[in-house]
């Protein structure tokens, strides 16, 4: 060491450092002007070269300066506001922003002098800085971590090889034979690209019905609902919020440039040859940002057949039945997400024969099938629902679905189309069966329409599938069953199952189960509704003519171990 001349002040860290008898005035000045020379932090110079412990120059700067020490080994790192900042000023001023709270913003240093950082750091998330001192080898580290963490979600470029065969277009790339890489050349290099891929086809394996890119004020999640419950699968930097929404705007040929408006649009997914998966998409703008959401429409689900589905063999004869007639009216009703598409499609798959023809109208086509003549309605050209089955009662139709239908004037012509010898399906939103009656009534159509129309209507849920692998018995006291609806001479033998958990599974569950409510309109019914009856006399009706009603239909599920009862619960309780 050499020895210190009392001639020269130092100040600062540097001063401090050389009072504590932990460097020599030469010895400060020398490293003072190499760090300078080296364009190198003082602190990080002085560990560097080992002449100051990092822990002695945390304590003698808190000492100083009146600052908080923190140890990075024992907090975790693992949610650090470090997608606030952008990389190049974390590195630049070596400063890691660590805990976000209101509107301050913690940032560790290791230098207590380096203001300029928590300026910049201030001007750039709009957030009051504060300061605290760590170690400096250990700050290095914990940069370095954080920042890979935070681009994991992106970093994942050893793909599976089925991204290697991986296309996308739009609808109108498609049709118009066009390169979906053709608007942006370069993007096939992109880790965004290749992370929006993977989450598609991530979500396809795993059987998810939408996906949710969402952002927020500090965060950025993806989302997949899977068995009808969201479920966060990835949470990459919020910063890449921006690139992710253009980019799935750019691939389903929405206007990139309007970020003010919702938007809607197709992505066309080639997994091969022989398999194709639609997905439309809607983007939404957010006061942090643009939401999109994108819905799988897989065509395979509309081929499972009607075993597949749930129905037990009462319903089941009904529901072939009445599609069988040569006319008449079918209704499927239930909310968003009841898999009511599905009930529908699986009728015309039944139905879609050489002898037949079928005429679609929906908003959008969700399900592209051979052999059916599907129309999307386009309000914006003038093409409603009420328009489209116009045309199509001059199209010779034999059977006609109506994707929904929402008002008078399309249920008068559909009810028309089911007077004068053609099958119609559609779909109403509606809790329970007796209901969907009364609310054609309540829309303005004649109860005598109604009577002489309408043959048949399933009310639906879906219910998550117990996972067989890994569901356990479990203990429900007596009288907890009996309120639930269990009759008392069953519950002796009753076994009841619950959800476990298991690699195989979703929280214990795997896969969903219809419970419906399949109501033949029958004569008596007709005569309620030409009377004004209301939806309590169409039920008990029905409960005389042995209809069981959702609640019923949930139980007998859990009486065969299909579902919990917990879960019964859940989408048949209101």
């Amino acid at each position: 060491m050499a020895t210190a001349n009392p001639s020269v002040k130092l100040g600062g860290l540097a001063g401090r450092l050389v009072r504590d008898g932990l460097l020599e005035t030469e010895q400060a000045q020398q490293a003072l002007a190499a760090a300078q020379q080296a364009e190198q932090p003082f602190v990080t110079y002085l560990v560097e070269q080992r002449m100051v412990a990092p822990l002695r120059i945390a304590a003698a700067g808190s000492d100083e300066f009146g600052l908080p020490v923190i140890d990075l080994d024992a907090i975790d790192l693992g949610q650090t506001a470090v997608s606030l900042v952008r990389e190049r000023l974390i590195r630049h001023h070596r400063a890691l922003p660590l805990v976000h709270r209101g509107k301050r913003l913690f940032v560790a240093v290791s230098d207590p002098t380096n203001l300029r950082a928590l300026d910049e750091f201030k001007f750039h998330t709009g957030l009051i800085t504060e300061p605290v001192l760590v170690e400096d080898d250990k700050l290095g580290a914990a940069i370095e971590n954080a920042l890979n963490d935070a681009g994991d979600a992106l970093a994942d470029l050893d793909l599976d090889e089925d991204l290697e065969h991986l296309q996308t277009t739009s609808g109108e790339e498609e049709e118009e034979g066009q390169d979906a890489g053709a608007a942006t050349p370069d993007s096939d290099d992109a880790p965004v690209v290749r992370f929006i891929n993977k989450v598609l086809l991530d979500a396809i394996n795993r059987g998810a019905s939408d996906i949710h890119f969402e952002p927020y004020e500090r965060e950025y999640r993806v989302r997949f609902r899977q068995d009808g419950i969201l479920q966060n699968v990835a949470s990459p930097p919020s910063a890449l919020a921006p690139r992710l929404a253009a980019r799935l705007k750019v691939m389903s040929r929405m206007d990139i440039a309007e970020r003010r408006v919702p938007q809607d649009g197709r992505i066309k997914m080639n997994l091969s040859r022989r398999r194709a998966i639609d997905f439309r998409v809607s983007s939404l703008p957010t006061i942090y940002g643009e939401k999109i959401v994108l819905r799988i429409l897989d065509p395979t689900s509309a081929q499972m057949g009607i075993d597949q589905l749930g129905y037990e063999p009462e319903q089941k004869d009904n529901f072939l039945e009445y599609i069988h007639k040569p006319y008449g009216m079918v209704l499927v009703t239930g909310p968003t997400g009841s898999g009511k598409t599905v009930s529908l499609y699986t009728a015309l798959n039944i139905l879609n024969t050489t002898d037949r023809n079928i005429c679609t109208v929906e908003d959008p086509v969700e399900i592209n099938v051979g052999g059916i003549n599907q129309v999307n309605i386009n309000p914006k050209a003038g093409l409603h629902f009420a328009g489209a089955l116009r045309s199509f009662l001059r199209q010779d139709p034999d059977v006609i679905m109506v994707g929904e239908i929402r008002d008078l004037e399309t249920a008068e012509i559909a009810i028309k189309a089911a007077q004068t010898g053609h099958l119609v399906l559609s779909t109403l939103h509606t809790n329970d069966a007796p209901q969907t009656l009364t609310r054609l009534a309540n829309m303005g159509v004649p109860g005598y329409n109604i009577a002489s129309s309408v043959n048949l209507i399933i009310a639906q849920r879906l219910a998550r599938r117990l996972c067989s692998h890994c569901k356990q018995p479990q203990d429900i006291p007596r009288e907890a069953l009996l309120e639930e609806g269990f009759r008392e001479d069953e519950i002796d033998d009753l076994v009841l199952y619950a959800p476990q958990g298991c690699e195989q599974c979703a929280a214990g569950y795997k896969g969903r189960v219809g419970v419906y409510q399949v109501m033949p309109v029958s004569e008596r019914m007709g005569q309620i509704i030409m009377e004004g009856g209301n939806a309590m006399q169409l039920q008990e009706q029905a409960e005389r003519e042995g209809v069981k009603d959702l609640r019923t239909s949930g139980l007998d599920k859990v009486r065969a171990g299909v579902t919990s009862l917990e879960e019964i619960n859940r989408v048949t309780v209101d």
